[in-house]
Parts: structure tokens; C-alpha cells; sequence
């Protein structure tokens, strides 16, 4: 059974710096009817301190899923994977880099990094749309996610 099925409220870690693609992808998360709770963080620094519970984010829980931009302010979402994967405390949760870039180089060095998935975002707002219900019908409701992180 999937966490979906279970009824359990699937936590989401968006790091995105653009607001828009934060509303946006809300909104289709909202539409894809799981049942989730969306954290948003601005850039990569927000998004270590949030998944290491520092700073603000002391009782934030542990998120099942990370919807995770490349290109951000103050630590790019390069950085924040190697990060991520490198913290024993946290390496399971799978993380979708969900950006702009085509750039075949940073969709290798993405799964050089364990990415669990590249997807690029459209620039049309129908198919951004059905592209982040698409992650969610995926990820949320078909696979089995392992239980959050450890900390």
C-alpha cells in the first residue's frame, strides 16, 4: 500500500525561488486530490536548514518527497542533492529535480548525484500543470515511498 492509500498526509518539500512556479505547482498538486501538505522554501540555504530542522524550522516535519529546482539563490540545487545524499539522516527521501534546464550536463551530474528523477518544466502553463500531476500521480499514488527521514 502506498501512502495514499494509507490516508497519510504525504509531505512535500517544494524548493523553488520563483513564486509563480510555486503557486502553480501547488495548485496542480492540490488538483492531483492527494493527500498532501506543500512546504515551500526560496532557495538552497532554506532548503538545508528545513531538512536539517535548524534556524526556523526546528518542528517542520520530516518531508516524504522533494520537488527540487537546479538553479536557486545562495546554494544551487546542485549543491543541496550532494547534500542531501550525503546526510545518512535524510538520503532516502527521493528527490525530483524539477527545473528549467535542458542541459544535458545537468541532467547527468543530477543522477551522478542520485536525483531520482530529472523532469523539466514547460514553459506552457497547461503542460507545467500536467507535468507536476503527473510527478504527483506518480510518486504519490503509485509508488511506495520509504518513511521519511531519521531525524
Amino acid at each position: 500500500m502506498n501512502m495514499a492509500e494509507m490516508g497519510r498526509t504525504i509531505e512535500i518539500l517544494l524548493v523553488e525561488d520563483n513564486p509563480g512556479d510555486i503557486r502553480l505547482t501547488k495548485e496542480a498538486l492540490r488538483e492531483a486530490k492527494v493527500c498532501n501538505r506543500i512546504h515551500a522554501v526560496y532557495d538552497g540555504k532554506e532548503a538545508l536548514a528545513f531538512l536539517n530542522r535548524e534556524s526556523g524550522y526546528i518542528n517542520v516535519p520530516c518531508p516524504d518527497l522533494i520537488l527540487l529546482d537546479l538553479n536557486l539563490p545562495k546554494k544551487d540545487g546542485r549543491e543541496v542533492l550532494a547534500s542531501i545524499k550525503a546526510n545518512e539522516k535524510i538520503r532516502r527521501i527521493p528527490v525530483v529535480v524539477l527545473t528549467t534546464s535542458k542541459s544535458e550536463e545537468d541532467i547527468i551530474k543530477s543522477y551522478e548525484l542520485q536525483a531520482s528523477c530529472y523532469v523539466t518544466k514547460p514553459v506552457d502553463l497547461d503542460q507545467f500543470l500536467q507535468v507536476v500531476k503527473s510527478i504527483a500521480d506518480f510518486w504519490l499514488a503509485v509508488v511506495k515511498l520509504p518513511p521519511g527521514g531519521v531525524i
